[in-house]
This record gives C-alpha cells, structure tokens and sequence, in this order.
C-alpha cells in the first residue's frame, strides 16, 4: 500500500446503506397544515399591525415617558385631525446583517411615516420612534422618509419631520450616511415649493440636524430638544470646555442665540399646537394662496390707541408688538424667532382676513437698529413669505445699522445685504409704513419705494433723512460751531435748522418718496385698502437661472 492509499483510508467513509439502522416503525406523517383562509390570513395582518403599532415593549414606551417625551404615534395624533392618519410602509424592515442586526428586525424600522389632515387640509409626516435603535436612520429607514418626501412634493402638501433620533445607524455604515444625503437633497427640491416644518423632540446631532436646518420652521422643546454637529464629549476632547447637551444644543440656546430654532415651548403639545396654527396660517403650497377668514374685525375700525402707543418724541420708546396688535384683524399675532434678535420683529397675522408677513423695528431693544441677526431674521422671513405668495407689511422707526468695530469685521455690509436682495426679489404685494425714524442705508432697506415697495406710507411723526438731525448738523455745520462764541447755542440753531428744512413730515410726500402722510388712526384701514388693492398684482421675474444672493 502506498502512502496515497494510506491517506485515502484515513478519510471518512461515505455512509451506504447497510450503514442506515432500520427504521423503528413506521415513518411518520408529516403534520398536517391547517387550512389557509381569509380569515386566518387576515388574522396574521392584524397581529402584525398591532406590533408595529404598539412598538417593541411597554417597557420602552415606558422609559420614553420617563423621559418627558410623548412616543411617535402620541405626536402623530395630536398633530393631525383625529382618525386622518394613513400610514405608509408600516411593516417595512431593515435588511441589513452584522452586529446582530439580522436578530433584531422590528416593524417600521424606527420611523412612522404617513399622511393625514391638519384643520381639513393634507399633510405629510415621518417621525422617529426613539423606542426602537434609538431612532437612528439606516438604509430601510431612510427609504421610508425619501419616499414620504416624494409624495409630499408631488401632491403639493406641507411636511412635518418629527425628530427624535440618535442620528446614522452606525452598524449600517456608509450606507446611513448616502440615507441622509437623499434627505437633504429633498429638502432643497422642496424648498419653496412646500412648507417645511421640522419639530424637535429629542437628540438631533451629527449630520442629522442639517435637514431641519434646510426646512422653513424649526420647533424646539425645553429640556428635551438638544441640536448639535458635534456633542459635549467631543467639544470638551478638542477645545476643552465642558457644557452640557442643553447648554451647548438645547431649545433656549437655538432660540436665543443661535436662531435656528423659530419657536421654543415648553412642551410638546404647546408645539404640536402651535405647528398646527401655523400651517393653517400657511398655503399648501407656492401654487395656492394662503387661507382667508371672513374677518368680523370692521376693516376701517379707527386705531385711536396708536396715538397713546407711539411718542412723538422720536428718544421715546415703545413696544412694537403693542402697534401690531392695534392693526391687525382681533389682534392675532404670530411672532417668528421671538427670542432671537429681538430689535427687529417678524410675525404672521390677518388683515381683512388675509394672511401677511408683518416686519417691524423694535424701538424697545437697541432703539430698532439693524444688526447682523435682524438682518438675517428679516431677509429669511421675507424671503419665506414671498415664496408663498404672502404679501409684506413693513412698519419702520430705524435709526440706521448699528455702528461697532464687532459688526463691520463679523460682517454686517454682507448680511445687511441679505435683507435688501430679499426686499429686492420679492413679487408680493409690499407695503411701507414709517412711524417715526426711518434714518440712512436701513431706511432704504426697509422696504423703501425705491427697492420696489408698491405703497409707501408716512405718520406725521416720520423722520426720514440721511440721519439725525444731531449728527447732520456736527457735520454739515462743523465749521461754523467750532468757530461760534457760543458752539452750544450755534449747534442747537442749526440742527433746529436741518430739522426744519430736510425733515419736516411732508419733505418725502412732497418729492413722491412716500404715496401718502396719513392719520395712525387710519393705519389700519389704509392698509386694508391697499392690500385689496394689490391683491392681483402680477410682477414677472427676469429670464435667469438664479442670482447670486449674498449669503
């Protein structure tokens, strides 16, 4: 024998069957299947859908409670009208194996995605289910949301994002990260042509927060809402500080200092509320109009209070939130960014029944001076309401941009500039209204008949000029005060002088720089009239594929 043979009969031996013991008996039937009818078939449809509907354990709900925070399908309900809820995917799982995801494929993949009615009209909406993987998008996840975004888009209804997760699903890899780039990629698609509304209702941290900073509104709720790039543990690795997640992405941050949160509240049904009063503020999308009341507001009700509200005295302050409520319909104001560069205000409210854009300075926070945030606030807000068709109410006491070594090396000739291009580009009906200073460069950007407004109108008490009288006389009359006998009393005659001559309330009227100097008491019904007015109004945009905005 050789080596060879040696080795072969070292193998197992294939088993024969003389190798088979004998059977003990007789083999056994198989099972017998039962039947398969509708009513078994429908049966398992249910027990699935009642799984995916009440999530991986009570104990989970349970902890998410703990947490403050409602579940997804909590949010989805007080969101929408009741019963409008449909569904879409519900059973859909990820399929993607490793690291023990191929043991672990619960329903809906962590993310409820669906469309219903908020106040009768269509509305779409992902949210995530923090209960299951955290919330965090893979593949099958990611999927859902495109797809959501797509029919959102193409049925011309705004969307909501409900956000709570714990970003990319790290055991899915790149493949997560390709989820989220289908998502801002329609994010951008959308903008314009749909509202977009992200609320926060959880962590949202990495390149997950880049989606809500692409949508119109961004909601947040105290103690619980948290956006950042990077979070604590690497901020403190890299530069050393330490701060918390609220301290350095929570909903007062973003909403005070950041601005990329709109709306702050204290919790999640104030925000579900308010969400849902916005969007019945708002058109489904850039082809309707937003929707209008039948105001019982008396359209030419008289506002003697504007009188009592607004001091002569152009040193005097005011608040101009108390302005606002005097003029629109049963004054319901809802206020944009309230927290974040208070000098300048942006609101929605009725006039006539008709939704408008209001902007306003702020003579109670740094005199109602342009910064480099209200110019953002601003240009953003107009931007938003002349893409939907909203038409823009104006109200200026200015004093000019706020001077400072800080705002001219952070920027402000460019953001400034972003205000004055989104004035510029709009096609809505606009409207100027000065009440009391309206001073340099900002009196130009604010919405001046020269950058376009259709109507300008004045108060008795408008100052409108190059700037104060103040500064204008210590440079016009520079010379003649530093050689007077008496620079105090020479200085006070001349300002008095340029007062005078250059801003009387009727120097603008009398050269067609404003349309009309009206009585406050009037404010309100000389903005109805002209809004009814401009209601059809039509401005063609030139032939371009975009301009080169200053951003």
């Amino acid at each position: 024998m050789t080596i060879l043979d040696e080795r072969r009969s070292a193998l197992p031996r294939p088993a024969t069957a003389e190798d088979t013991p004998p059977p003990a008996g007789p083999p056994a039937e198989p099972a017998a299947e039962e039947p398969r009818t509708h009513g078994t078939l429908t049966d398992e449809l249910a027990t699935l859908r009642r799984q995916a509907v009440d999530g991986p354990s009570e104990r989970a709900t349970e902890a998410q409670h703990r947490k403050g925070k409602l579940t997804a399908r909590e949010r989805i309900e007080l969101l929408l009208d009741k019963g409008s809820f449909n569904e879409v995917e519900q059973l859909r799982r990820h399929r993607a194996t490793g690291f023990g995801l191929e043991g672990k494929r619960p329903p809906t993949d962590g993310v409820v995605t669906g469309w219903g009615t908020v106040h009768g009209r269509t509305v779409f909406v992902y949210a995530h289910d923090f209960r299951i993987f955290g919330g965090a998008l893979g593949e099958a996840h990611a999927q859902k949301i495109h797809k959501i975004m797509d029919m959102a888009l193409k049925a011309g209804a705004p969307l909501v994002s409900l956000s709570d997760g714990a970003g990319a699903r790290i055991q899915e890899g790149v493949t997560a990260l390709a989820g989220y780039g289908g998502i801002f990629q329609r994010n951008v698609a959308a903008s314009g042509v749909i509202p977009q509304i992200s609320v926060i209702l959880g962590p949202c941290a990495g390149g997950a927060a880049y989606s809500p900073a692409l949508t119109d509104f961004v909601f947040m709720v105290k103690g619980t809402s948290q956006m950042f790039i990077t979070g604590p543990d690497v901020v403190q690795a890299v530069t050393g500080e330490e701060v918390t997640h609220d301290e350095l992405g929570g909903a007062e941050a973003h909403g005070s200092r950041s601005g990329v949160a709109a709306f702050v509240h204290d919790t999640e049904e104030e925000a579900l509320e308010d969400v849902r009063y916005l969007l019945s503020l708002l058109p489904s999308n850039n082809r309707e109009l937003a929707p209008e009341l039948t105001s019982t507001d008396p359209a030419d009700r008289a506002n003697d209070a504007l009188e009592r509200i607004v001091p002569v005295d152009g040193n005097r302050s005011y608040d101009v939130h108390d302005v606002i409520e005097e003029i629109v319909d049963d004054g319901d104001v809802f206020e944009v960014h309230a927290g974040w560069a208070t000098n300048i205000v942006c609101a929605f409210a009725r006039l006539d029944g008709q939704v408008v854009g209001i902007v306003a300075n702020q003579p109670s926070r740094m005199a109602g001076a342009l910064d480099i945030n209200a110019s953002e606030k601003a240009a953003r807000f107009v931007s938003f309401c002349d893409a939907f068709s909203i038409p823009l109410v104006t109200l200026l006491d200015v004093p000019g941009f706020l001077p400072g070594v800080d705002q001219e090396h952070a920027g402000i000739i460019r953001h400034g500039a972003k205000l004055l291009y989104a004035y510029c580009n709009a096609t809505v009906p606009r409207i100027q209204l000065i009440m009391r200073k309206a001073y340099g460069g900002a009196y130009i950007v604010m919405e001046s008949l020269s950058i376009g407004s259709d109507l300008s109108f004045a108060w008795p008490t408008n100052e409108i000029a190059v700037m104060g009288a103040e500064g204008a006389a210590g440079v016009v009359f520079r010379r003649e005060i530093a050689a007077s006998d008496d620079p105090e009393r020479t200085r006070g005659e001349r300002i008095a002088e340029y007062r005078r001559e250059l801003m009387h309330p009727y120097y603008a009227a009398e050269r067609g720089l404003v349309d009309d100097v009206i009585d406050p008491r009037e404010t309100r019904a000389t903005l109805v009239h002209g809004l009814r007015m401009l209601r059809t109004k039509h401005k063609p945009l030139p032939d371009r594929k975009h301009g080169n905005q200053p951003i």
